[in-house]
């Protein structure tokens, strides 16, 4: 049997291991939906895949899910689904951005006491809720991952995510000839 989650712990997990590595990660994940092309949005590369709008809103749904379940203290597993003014991948972008506004500061906020509580997951798996900060992340980049994949063949460009890649060194050498 495992020991309790101490609090002065998550609460160091939350301010020193979590929010940063959301902090880094957010804004990479918002660029890659947003490369996604206007023409772009109903690509799959295969019939049972998901097109890349799809996707897009599944990850950042997901995000909405598990932040907002951190800090309220259970998850709703009611469908997120997307509202009919966000259209493209900018709109989805936009929607994310504006999701992540309004919970990040309460996840800034949250005591240890709620950091050390208990939520369960579709009765899959039961930890304490600071735990479903890396639950969040690995999907997000699991998933982010996938979508940029999917950039390319919908006439997309890849954007440095870890570094540069191919599309912004290509970017970056037309710059430097240009000037």
């Amino acid at each position: 049997m495992s020991q309790p989650l101490n609090p002065g712990y998550a609460a160091f997990l939350l301010t020193d291991v979590f929010l940063p590595a959301f902090e880094r990660e957010y804004p990479k994940t918002r660029q890659v939906i947003e490369s996604v092309p206007v023409s772009g949005g109903d690509y799959r590369p295969d019939p049972v895949s998901k097109t890349s709008l799809e996707l897009a809103w599944h990850i950042v749904a997901a995000e909405k899910r598990f932040y907002e379940g951190i800090v309220n203290g259970e998850f709703n597993f009611a469908p997120i689904t997307r509202p009919d003014d966000v259209r493209t991948s900018a709109d989805i972008a936009r929607w994310y951005g504006d999701m992540i506004a309004a919970v990040l500061p309460r996840l800034r906020h949250m005591t240890p006491e709620q950091l050390t509580k208990s939520l369960d997951f579709r009765g899959i798996f039961e930890m304490p809720a600071i735990m479903f900060f890396q639950t969040a992340l690995n999907h997000s980049i699991h998933h982010r991952g996938q979508l940029s994949v999917y950039l390319r063949p919908a006439g997309g460009k890849v954007p440095a995510i870890y570094g540069e890649s191919y599309d912004s060194g290509e970017a970056r050498k037309a710059a430097q000839q240009a000037s």
